[in-house]
């Protein structure tokens, strides 16, 4: 896990390096064992490397192919790299690092290399012959890579930060997207709350040349949405147990301590069922307790930490301890966002215990229906109140606003007085954080379609289309977007086996008769068997 840096087009090779050693400075953080640059006529290069395989000078970026053609600044881990080196047996590698088999993958199969990985990246290679720079973002969205184009000049990297420390972007608000900000409590890709920064989309590529720019998608999560004939559900508990143990094993891999968040969640309990499971070492679980015992989580953290006998950690926090925190937390927040500074807490205690590596159980409410909005939406699919005239349901809805005014009335309100009552007509209230009367008064301008164009229309699986939705907006572009700068201000890799994208893949297919929720996250649940005890999902 590292942080990577770019320039394009600026001709002063001096100044742009200069610029990228500045860059590179200014998120030291993400990768606190080794920094480098390249530069060579209209491109520059930077890199920040937290060690993770191969930890000698010889896994050092930017790195160049054996050819000498490529060069490469990596961020992330391709989990089944080792699989891929074997397709690679002409290549002579001189690293046992993920990175150089990047660079042998692109040499041999070009863009199509990427269809083969696994993993987070954030890719950056630069082609010599063709004076081409190629940039490729992990399909889940979860290593960023922002970016600024005027005219000739190209400018990318992992924060916004070390973007604006170039000196090239003017440091201006991006008045166009301050409601959808306060509206969701974040900015969905490819816009920033940055004028003139974009984020590139998950699971695309670009290309940058004297030519142009060229941006497409090498994977889609809405194409697998369409169902699966012929699944049955006890054939589906079987696979996904068995992918998702492939996942948590795949993300296990490091030449650095490892660990594990512990929630006492179903999410994260399954992860450390898991870890616990494939190790043959005691497993290092990490959770935060709040004093208060009315919020605090911990005896179902100590629960699973003592039924996996893992070397658990507990870190409380009393009200003064997080205030102490809070302007630290706000410090390493890159792009501005409503949630994050619990991850920069637990982030923090992680790595100051000797963990280099922790995995989440993120990821794991998205694609197995564990948010209410599942239910809701699911209910008002069904609900006769959808035949009802618009102006009656409105009424009904300021009626009941009127009785009992409060937050959920109001939304009640707000989704009684769509146009139409169903998943296009509903989701995006489902995720408001601000109503409108209230942004309005803020910023006198108020766009209701913000969201739209993640919404899959037409008769796919509800609750698929539901899953799409929110993996491309909440949790790409909030929870996934801080994670990584809260940990990376911490220099902690987090590693999310829900996302794994074979197991997205599986379950954005099944049908809604089997992944329907009575319980919380029924279907995997039952697919793991006794290896979550009832105590923790039925509560």
């Amino acid at each position: 896990m590292c942080g990577i840096n770019g320039i394009y087009g600026e001709e002063n090779i001096g100044l742009a390096k200069e610029l990228i050693q500045k860059m590179n400075s200014c998120m030291e953080h993400r990768g606190p064992d080794d920094n480098g640059v390249y530069t060579e006529e209209i491109i520059a290069l930077g890199h920040q490397r937290l060690s993770i395989l191969d930890l000698s000078s010889l896994g050092k970026q930017p790195m160049q192919s054996n050819s000498g053609r490529f060069v490469l600044s990596f961020n992330g881990e391709i989990y089944n790299f080792n699989e891929i080196k074997k397709e690679l047996e002409g290549y002579d590698f001189k690293t046992q690092t993920d990175s150089e088999m990047v660079l042998a993958a692109y040499e041999k199969w070009g863009i199509e290399c990427l269809s083969r990985f696994n993993g987070m990246f954030a890719i950056a290679i630069w082609d010599k012959t063709k004076e081409e720079l190629f940039l490729a973002r992990d399909r889940m969205g979860i290593k960023p890579i922002y970016y600024y184009q005027k005219e000739k000049l190209f400018v990318f990297s992992s924060e916004i930060r070390s973007l604006l420390e170039s000196g090239f972007i003017p440091r201006q608000l991006n008045i166009d997207c301050l409601s959808e900000f306060l509206e969701y409590q974040t900015v969905n890709a490819p816009n920033t709350l940055v004028k003139n920064v974009q984020m590139l989309e998950a699971g695309h590529w670009m290309k940058i040349s004297k030519d142009g720019l060229t941006k497409k998608p090498f994977w889609e999560m809405e194409k697998f949405t369409a169902m699966q004939n012929g699944i049955n559900v006890n054939e589906a508990h079987v696979k996904i147990k068995e992918l998702f143990f492939e996942s948590v094993e795949r993300r296990m891999i490091a030449d650095v301590p490892l660990g594990a968040f512990l929630s006492g969640g179903i999410d994260s309990s399954a992860v450390v069922a898991a870890m616990s499971k494939i190790s043959s070492k005691k497993v290092e679980t990490f959770n935060i307790n709040f004093a208060e015992k009315e919020f605090s989580e911990a005896k179902y953290a100590d629960e699973i930490a003592k039924l996996y006998n893992t070397n658990h950690h507990e870190i409380q926090l009393n009200p003064t301890d997080f205030l102490e925190e809070l302007p630290y937390a706000l410090m390493a927040m890159d792009h501005p966002s409503g949630d994050g500074p619990n991850s920069y807490i637990v982030s923090k205690a992680t790595r100051n215990a000797g963990v280099t590596v922790a995995l989440s159980g993120l990821g794991g409410d998205e694609i197995f229906c564990g948010y209410d909005v599942f239910a809701l939406l699911n209910k008002l699919e069904h609900s006769s109140l959808r035949y009802l005239p618009l102006g009656i349901r409105k009424a009904l809805g300021s009626l009941l606003y009127s009785i009992k005014k409060g937050n959920n009335t109001h939304k009640i309100k707000q989704v009684l007085g769509a146009p139409k009552l169903n998943f296009e007509g509903a989701y995006p209230l489902f995720r408001q954080a601000l109503w409108k009367e209230e942004i309005e008064k803020i910023t006198g301008d108020y766009s209701s379609d913000v969201l739209n164009r993640f919404l899959l229309i037409g008769d796919k699986e509800l609750y698929s289309k539901i899953s799409v939705a929110e993996m491309q907006t909440y949790m790409q572009n909030t929870l996934l977007r801080d994670t990584d700068q809260m940990s990376m201000a911490s220099a902690l890799e987090v590693r999310v086996p829900f996302l794994d994208h074979t197991l997205v893949e599986y379950v954005l297919g099944l049908p809604d008769a089997i992944k329907h929720p009575t319980s919380p996250k029924k279907l995997f649940v039952e697919s793991m068997g006794d290896l979550l005890p009832e105590s923790i999902w039925k509560r």
